[in-house]
Parts: C-alpha cells; sequence; structure tokens
C-alpha cells in the first residue's frame, strides 16, 4: 500500500512538473530571438539614406556652370543663342566702325568747306574764286566749276534768267551727290539700332525655352538648374541692347552734324550763283560779251 501511494505521489508530481519542461525549450528561442530585433533597426533607415544618395547622383549628373561670368554663358549656350549674341557683337562693331570713319570724314569735309569759303569771300568773279581756290577737290570747287561751264555753254544768249536757272539746277545736282555721298552708312546704323533689340529678344526666347525643356528633361524646379539658362538667354538681350543704343545716339548724332555741312554746302552754292550773277551783269556793262577769263 505504500508502494502505491508512493507510486501515487511521483506520478503526479511528474504531471505537474511535465508543462513547465515543456515551456522552457518554446520559451528559450524566444529569449534569444528578442535581442534580434534591436539589430535589425539600423536597417530601417537603409530606405530614406539610399534616396538622397540617388538623388545627388541624379543632381551630379546636371551640367551647372561653376561661375556666371558673361564669358562662360557665353560657351554654354545654345548654338542659335551663340549666333545671335555673335551678330549683334558684328553689328555693334560695324557701329563703331562707321562712327569713327564718319567722324573723320565729317570733319575734314567741314574745314574744306569753311576754308573755301574764307578764301573767295572777296573774289569778285568765278576767275578769282577758281583761282583762289587752286586745284583743290570739294563741293565749292565743284560748283564753281559747274558755274562756269554753264556760262561757257551759254555764250551767245542774251537771257541771264535762263543761264542763272540751269546753273542753280546744275549746283542743285551737286548738293544733293554731297548729301547722299555723306549719308552713306546712315541708313545701316538706322537699321542696327531698330533690329538689334528684337534680335536680342530673339535670342532671349529661344534660351528661355531651352531653360524649361531642361528643367523637363531633370524633373526640378531647383533655382540651380534654371538660373544659368536664364541668365544665359538675358545675355542676348543685354548684348541687343548694347548694339542698338549706341547706333541710336550716333546715328542722331550724325544726322545733326550732316544737317549743318549741308547748309555750308548750300551757303557754297549761292557764293557760286552770286558770282555767276556778277559776272553776267559785267558782262552787260562792257558791250554785251562774256569775259574771256569767265568764258574760259
Amino acid at each position: 500500500m505504500h508502494k502505491s501511494v508512493l507510486t501515487l505521489a511521483i506520478a503526479a508530481i511528474l504531471a505537474l512538473t511535465a508543462p513547465a519542461v515543456a515551456q522552457q525549450p518554446s520559451g528559450a528561442p524566444a529569449s534569444e530571438a528578442a535581442p534580434a530585433a534591436p539589430q535589425s533597426l539600423p536597417s530601417a533607415p537603409a530606405g530614406p539614406s539610399a534616396a538622397p544618395a540617388e538623388g545627388a547622383s541624379t543632381r551630379l549628373t546636371i551640367n551647372v556652370p561653376k561661375e556666371l561670368s558673361p564669358w562662360s554663358m557665353f560657351m554654354s549656350a545654345d548654338v542659335v543663342v551663340k549666333g545671335v549674341m555673335i551678330g549683334l557683337a558684328f553689328a555693334s562693331l560695324i557701329t563703331w566702325t562707321i562712327f569713327i570713319a564718319k567722324l573723320i570724314e565729317l570733319s575734314i569735309v567741314q574745314r574744306k568747306v569753311r576754308s573755301a569759303l574764307k578764301k573767295i569771300s572777296d573774289a569778285r568773279s568765278l576767275a578769282e574764286a577758281q583761282f583762289a581756290l587752286g586745284s583743290k577737290e570739294g563741293a565749292l570747287p565743284s560748283l564753281l566749276a559747274a558755274c562756269m561751264r554753264e556760262a561757257r555753254l551759254s555764250a551767245g544768249i542774251s537771257s541771264d534768267a535762263g543761264i542763272k536757272e540751269r546753273a542753280a539746277s546744275s549746283c542743285a545736282e551737286i548738293v544733293r551727290a554731297e548729301a547722299r555721298r555723306v549719308r552713306l552708312g546712315m541708313g545701316l546704323l538706322a537699321t542696327i539700332g531698330a533690329t538689334s533689340p528684337f534680335v536680342g529678344l530673339f535670342g532671349t526666347v529661344w534660351g528661355i525655352m531651352n531653360s524649361f525643356i531642361g528643367i523637363s528633361k531633370a524633373q526640378t524646379t531647383n533655382l540651380a538648374i534654371v538660373a544659368p539658362g536664364i541668365a544665359e538667354a538675358l545675355l542676348a538681350t543685354a548684348i541687343g541692347l548694347v548694339a542698338a543704343i549706341p547706333a541710336v545716339i550716333i546715328y542722331n548724332h550724325f544726322a545733326r552734324v550732316t544737317k549743318g555741312y549741308l547748309e555750308l554746302v548750300n551757303r557754297a552754292s549761292g557764293a557760286a550763283a552770286r558770282l555767276l550773277s556778277r559776272d553776267l551783269d559785267r558782262t552787260h556793262v562792257s558791250g554785251g560779251a562774256m569775259p574771256r577769263a569767265a568764258a574760259e
């Protein structure tokens, strides 16, 4: 009986301890797996950190100039924008070339006409005026020669009014030819001054269009990406204004100077007409024949 009781006690003890022993193996891996969770935490930021790295590599592939100097902007500009800039620079060079050439030309011809008018101020006839001027060339010698030629061709004609009218017509042709000569190049200045801003604006529109195309390809609105293209486009407008403003100012200046020179030429034409009139009046006083000096 004692043995049976002892056997039942041992069986009860084994029955009570069996669940604890069964739970211990399943709990041990759990305790070992618990530290594994913190080990997986550092891998969580790996996704966001990879995105900036990828974006940084994308931004590095975009060509952004290190400096925005005029030369660097010109070199990195589009082919069309470069052509516009070169054309405007050439137009500016033409403007300043015309300025220097016309400045020298008008100063020389004005000095010649003023000096010739002083020399013939005391002349009493066309022959004396031509002798005072000598073999010099210019507007006034041409006017005197035209009057002398008309007087020679009209020898024997008693109508002084007809001679004066024909001489005035010849002098007017010389004045118009002189006006065309001194205004040579003025039309080119006017064209450059009127069209250069619009040519520069064309380059600006083309450059901004390319900038927006680059923005769409880069898929970013970062100012560092947009600024170089817009700066290159605006440089075309700036060069257009640099070419246009001096052209307009120089054109207006030479328009005033040319007007003053043509007034001197008209004074020279009037002086030649007065000398011809004196010669005609002396012809009637001397007996109705043209003086030999004037006729020759």
